[in-house]
């Protein structure tokens, strides 16, 4: 084995060389006091990595989600009387084929009340709010059980198209059980509900109140409180059971220790 000392190496090119690992040189030679000469050519810079450096391609941004959903009425009439009524503010959560990107994309879109047109239909025992904007589809099936006069949301439609997306987005499921009422009264839940339609979309409701059966005068019948909204309000509830009893203890010990100091003020 040879042992070469004070080699100049000399390039053609400036190149940039960049490792935090120890790079061998392939063969015999031991190389000591090694000076690289780089001649200042005009050439642009063409940078080497070596093995311990990773190029990563950092993955696109998500796009922040929309603003809670301005809410909307949406009335459905039978004979210039309503027959369906709901306040309601809509998000769409999908995800879909993206064309410009090549792989699916999530997009959350906020039904815009002011650009949506409502119609539908109502039966004994099945009712229909069909909501149209623009390239958006919605509709919503509600049915009634005569028998223990409930109704619930059986069955869910949307058809989507938005510029970026390879093709149509549809989806249909009417093997839903949401929002479960009482013929004649309301069904209301003003915190957030996330109701899984299908593998790619999800509906997001804010603000909700719907009545589909038994409208009486045009005007929402008696509102039956969501699971969510009473366990809110048993928040407030709970607390404030919990300071009562605080009080009633502190009430207790004190009169505890007053009869305590006069029973020894007789003692004596």
């Amino acid at each position: 084995m040879r042992v070469v000392s004070s080699t100049v190496f000399s390039s053609r090119y400036i190149r940039a060389l960049y490792c935090h690992q120890i790079m061998p040189f392939v063969g015999d030679l031991i190389y000591s006091a090694l000076v690289f000469e780089i001649r200042p050519i005009a050439v642009t810079l063409c940078p080497s990595l070596c093995s311990d450096v990773t190029v990563t391609t950092s993955a696109p941004t998500p796009p922040s989600p929309p603003s809670v959903p301005e809410r909307g009425s949406y009335n459905v009439t039978n004979n210039r009387t309503a027959c369906l009524l709901a306040r309601i503010g809509l998000q769409l959560n999908i995800t879909y084929p993206s064309r410009s990107q090549g792989k699916d994309v999530q997009d959350i879109i906020n039904l815009q009340p002011n650009l949506t047109t409502t119609s539908g239909s109502c039966e004994a025992d099945t009712s229909k709010l069909i909501l149209m904007e623009e390239n958006t589809n919605l509709t919503f099936h509600f049915l009634l059980n005569s028998t223990t006069n409930k109704y619930h949301l059986g069955g869910l439609d949307l058809s989507i198209t938005l510029p970026d997306m390879a093709k149509p987005f549809t989806v249909s499921n009417h093997s839903l059980v949401y929002l479960q009422g009482t013929l004649g009264y309301s069904y209301m839940c003003h915190q957030e509900l996330i109701l899984p339609i299908g593998q790619n979309f999800s509906l997001n409701t804010f603000h909700l109140q719907v009545q589909p059966f038994g409208v009486s005068e045009n005007e929402f019948g008696a509102a039956e409180d969501c699971a969510l909204d009473k366990d809110d309000m048993l928040i407030p509830i709970a607390v404030g059971a919990a300071l009562a009893g605080l009080v009633l203890i502190v009430l207790l010990a004190y009169l505890i220790g007053r009869k305590r100091s006069h029973a020894g003020y007789q003692t004596i």
